[in-house]
């Protein structure tokens, strides 16, 4: 068998995978935030959206046939593919494609990750892939998915799990993954309460990724086999995983970092602390997710904006930023900016205060105003003398606070329909 290190034989087996994303989620937990828009396209980083993440990972990892499968509240998710991710060239066999929930095949939507692409089998078909990658596409990660692909061909797999390490004491949040020495799954349990550990490494256990590559002949057969079961659920997690691991090689693929072979950086920014605090990861010094390495860039669409502007510099009026990030388009006035994220076109006014904070594009903060530990949605307007972040009480009466004390702030609560639905 091919060296998995021959840059040859890895691009030869990404040349023939195609990626279907999985992009249909709510994601609930992150409350308000996903109510007009699915979590994939939930913005992230600054400048990106989530789905961000996994698209620029397939075309980092030489895959060029990609299939986005869309359902909850799209829209926003589906024009920012169109306008930032449609310059692949489908006479080279290079594609995105949008896959919405259609009813295809039955006469219902997406009723599981597994249903979701069964009722694409057929489109699948047409593009003879060797190999099905699944991804999710509400994870924040950098990753390599050819090792991933070569190291399923090694092994003989029928299906490979991507997989995390995480400590013992926290797996009980994931779906655990139990393997013998040679990585081989003999038990898969969702969210167990005495999670298993890893062999040779007590404390530590493989939680899934959500990540799966599989034979593509093998996947129809599965696929099919669920979706004649009236019992099934058709989700990969809850009844393809468990019912394969009975008879057949189901490997796993602990996702580590390159250079130094530790856990590498992966966020399910699933709730809005976990979202609140993975951005203004970001603005550290070294932070464990590098936006700014050239050899692994993370693609988007990103509107053509004037530099961020800082004005005024009086003893009492000074536009600042300090350990901070600052997106294109914005202007901070005579105002302090403080360990915050500002996402583009987001305009600070005088003598008004940030510390902590994750503004999402478009955000406007009136004068004398003092927000601290909190999300701001896009296109909110916050009136003059605002303060956010100082009385929970108060703050819960009018906005989302989360287990954390982050402060959620959407337009609807701040009385500003954004979108109008009569």
């Amino acid at each position: 068998m091919a060296n998995t290190h021959s840059t040859r034989f890895v691009s030869r087996l990404t040349r023939s995978t195609l990626a279907l994303i999985l992009a249909g989620g709510r994601g609930s937990r992150l409350r308000q935030l996903t109510l007009w828009r699915a979590k994939p396209a939930v913005p992230f980083g600054g400048k990106f959206r989530i789905i961000d993440f996994p698209l620029s990972n397939c075309l980092n990892s030489g895959i060029r046939m990609i299939g986005v499968l869309t359902q909850y509240k799209a829209h926003s998710l589906i024009q920012h593919i169109q306008q930032g991710w449609s310059f692949l060239r489908g006479e080279f066999k290079e594609f995105i494609e949008l896959l919405p929930a259609q009813q295809r095949i039955r006469d219902s939507w997406y009723a599981g990750t597994a249903d979701a692409v069964y009722q694409n089998l057929d489109i699948i078909r047409t593009h003879q892939p060797n190999y099905v990658l699944i991804l999710a596409g509400d994870h924040v990660y950098k990753m390599d998915y050819g090792t991933m692909i070569a190291r399923h061909v090694e092994s003989k797999a029928d299906m490979t799990v991507g997989c995390i390490e995480v400590p013992l004491e926290s797996a009980s949040a994931f779906g655990v993954m139990s393997v013998d020495v040679d990585g081989k799954v003999v038990k898969f349990n969702e969210k167990p309460k005495q999670p298993d550990s890893i062999p040779g490494q007590p404390k530590m256990a493989l939680a899934s990724m959500g990540i799966y590559v599989f034979n593509t002949s093998f996947l129809y057969e599965q696929l099919i086999k669920d979706a004649d079961d009236s019992n099934s659920s058709h989700d990969f997690g809850h009844d393809i995983i468990p019912r394969l691991i009975k008879k057949y090689r189901v490997m796993t693929y602990p996702f580590r970092d390159t250079h130094d072979q530790q856990t590498a950086y992966w966020r399910d920014v699933g709730t809005i602390d976990s979202f609140w605090a993975a951005n203004l990861e970001l603005i550290g010094v070294l932070p464990e997710l590098n936006l700014y390495d050239d050899t692994w860039p993370i693609w988007t669409y990103q509107e053509q904006l004037p530099p961020a502007k800082f004005i005024f510099d009086d003893e009492d009026r000074r536009g600042m930023a300090l350990d901070s990030m600052v997106s294109g388009g914005c202007v901070i006035s005579g105002a302090t900016v403080r360990h915050s994220l500002l996402f583009s076109n987001v305009r600070v006014n005088s003598y008004t205060v940030l510390e902590d904070v994750v503004a999402l594009p478009n955000v406007r903060f009136g004068r004398d105003c003092r927000i601290s530990q909190a999300v701001i949605d896009k296109g909110c307007v916050l009136p003059a003398g605002t303060v956010i972040g100082e009385d929970p009480e108060a703050d819960a009466e009018r906005f989302y606070v989360s287990p954390g004390g982050v402060v959620l702030v959407t337009p609807e609560m701040l009385g500003q329909e954004l979108h109008h639905v009569r």
